[in-house]
């Protein structure tokens, strides 16, 4: 097996979901759907299914480290994703960790806020660390409607508005910026904006109805890091990642009284 090929790995840095569908649940299941290792640091613990998050507790921000520091020392990641990363002292320690290394794969930043359920997976007050010392270090930044709206103060209910927002936030932290459409009052389409800078893509698929999309912004965000870790540019990584979620709902199968993504082909 000397000459057997290597697989790529990525990273994901986000808090654990008891009911599978979304955080590093949906994370691993998104890397190995698309053939790369998946390795995890887990910030949170929560007790969560489809229908509500009944708890969360967080990993003390030294634990957090050293399950980075065991990841890096024998499995450098070829692209890193963030989710729920909770409290701004969390969230401090993974940026202190990645700005100290010398060479820092592509950084996917999915800045979760608040669950589909609507309990607050971000502490108020992390919001600004989030912003002033986590996104300077991000190659793309990935918030739905919602997030963006949190995150620029403006508001957003058209793929226009996507536009604005996206070159105030690529203005302010020199990151590509992944808009997550799927919040906007058009049902017809789901929409997102890619933005670098200097290619923008609009990216549109028909609207899946009756399912639900719990875990999707996750495997979205997860996704553009696996393509990334296979080596893909980061436009093409978006566009194959689009692709890849919208299948996923459209794959959606029942579990119980719930619905959940379609990862298997």
């Amino acid at each position: 097996m000397k000459d057997a090929p290597s697989l790529p790995i990525a990273l994901t840095v986000a808090g654990s979901d008891s009911g599978g569908g979304a955080g590093i649940q949906a994370d691993l299941k998104t890397f190995a759907a698309l053939g790369v290792h998946g390795a995890s640091v887990i910030t949170c613990l929560t007790a969560q299914n489809p229908a509500a998050v009944l708890g969360v507790e967080p990993v003390r921000p030294t634990m957090v480290r050293r399950q980075l520091e065991a990841v890096f020392a024998e499995l450098p990641p070829q692209a890193i994703k963030t989710g729920m990363l909770y409290s701004a002292a969390i969230i401090r320690e993974v940026a202190r960790f990645l700005g100290e290394l010398r060479r820092r794969p592509p950084l996917i930043v999915d800045p979760v806020m608040v669950a589909g359920s609507g309990a607050r997976l971000l502490k108020p007050g992390a919001v600004r660390t989030l912003t002033e010392e986590l996104l300077p270090l991000a190659t793309l930044l990935t918030p739905n409607v919602p997030e963006a709206e949190a995150l620029t103060g403006l508001r957003i209910r058209e793929p226009e508005d996507l536009r604005a927002a996206a070159r105030l936030l690529h203005r302010r932290h020199r990151c590509a910026v992944l808009f997550k459409g799927g919040h906007l009052s058009d049902s017809r389409e789901a929409v997102d904006l890619f933005y670098d800078g200097q290619t923008e893509l609009l990216l549109r698929a028909p609207w899946v109805k009756d399912v639900s999309t719990h875990g999707t912004g996750c495997t979205y965000a997860a996704a553009v890091a696996a393509w990334c870790a296979r080596g893909l540019p980061l436009a093409e990584a978006v566009r194959r990642a689009k692709q890849f979620v919208t299948a996923a709902i459209a794959r959606s199968r029942r579990i119980g009284r719930h619905w959940v993504l379609g990862f298997w082909r």
